[in-house]
């Protein structure tokens, strides 16, 4: 089941340094929430913290609150490896395991999870990952290949289908195209049209003509100046931040006056 998440008073921290302040948001269930904004401004930063893989790097931490449809994850009893496991995530540059072939890259994570599957089971759930990805059909006949074998395009459909392997109910994209062609391109974002029906997305994107076309929601962030942290300028249903934003900053970005 697709989750809703709910950020309040967020505040993000590299050590001392306040990277991203006071950041309050509703991520809505089946639905995609496109973040865009300048470089540094924190969209990928906070993106990291929705399935606290922030906290990796050392000194990072946060404080506010993140809860899962009631869940706070960040709760003193709440394993990081099983929010990380509910909330998946999808890189900038496709990253499939090189070694590894087409099959053994989707049940990675299913594997890494240690549920034992019988052959017949994983198969199955070999070929629902990338039907979900809309890969199969292009690879179901070299499956045992390595992914590292497959176009750009093919490789970030690859991870999207290893992401959705072990069942999220979230799915974050820190700018899942910005390394692809054109047509490569569309294929994401229509594929992302068609997970939504499953699970709630969240992508940082740079190109704003893909945020109109794929988003439901867009949030805008911004820096005050540089060396002061970034923050939520706006959230909004996307047709409106695009055509009618309330806020100035957010019309100014988006007519190209700056970023």
């Amino acid at each position: 089941m697709a989750k809703r998440i709910e950020v309040k008073g967020l505040d993000i921290y590299y050590g001392n340094f306040l990277a991203v302040q006071g950041v309050s948001m509703t991520i809505q269930p089946k639905s995609v929430t496109a973040l865009i904004g300048p470089s540094g401004c924190g969209k990928s930063t906070f993106l990291r913290t929705l399935n606290r893989m922030h906290e990796l790097v050392p000194g990072a931490r946060v404080e506010g609150k993140v809860t899962m449809d009631g869940q706070d994850l960040y709760g003193p009893d709440v394993d990081p490896v099983n929010v990380r496991r509910q909330i998946g995530m999808v890189f900038q540059r496709p990253n499939p395991f090189p070694t590894m072939s087409i099959y053994d890259n989707v049940v990675a994570g299913v594997k890494l999870n240690s549920k034992r599957m019988k052959k017949a089971a994983m198969d199955e759930l070999v070929e629902r990952s990338l039907r979900s990805a809309n890969l199969w059909e292009e690879v179901k006949d070299r499956l045992s290949k390595p992914g590292s074998g497959l176009s750009g395009g093919q490789q970030q459909r690859l991870c999207i289908a290893r992401a959705v392997a072990v069942r999220p109910e979230v799915l974050l994209m820190d700018e899942p195209c910005s390394a692809l062609d054109p047509i490569s391109t569309m294929a994401i974002e229509d594929l992302m049209m068609q997970l939504k029906s499953e699970y709630t997305i969240v992508i940082v994107t740079h190109n704003m003509q893909q945020a109109a076309r794929v988003s439901d929601t867009t949030g805008f962030f911004n820096l005050k100046a540089v060396g002061e942290p970034g923050g939520l300028v706006e959230v909004d249903a996307t047709d409106k931040i695009f055509s009618n934003p309330s806020i100035q900053a957010t019309e100014d970005y988006i007519s190209g006056r700056f970023g």
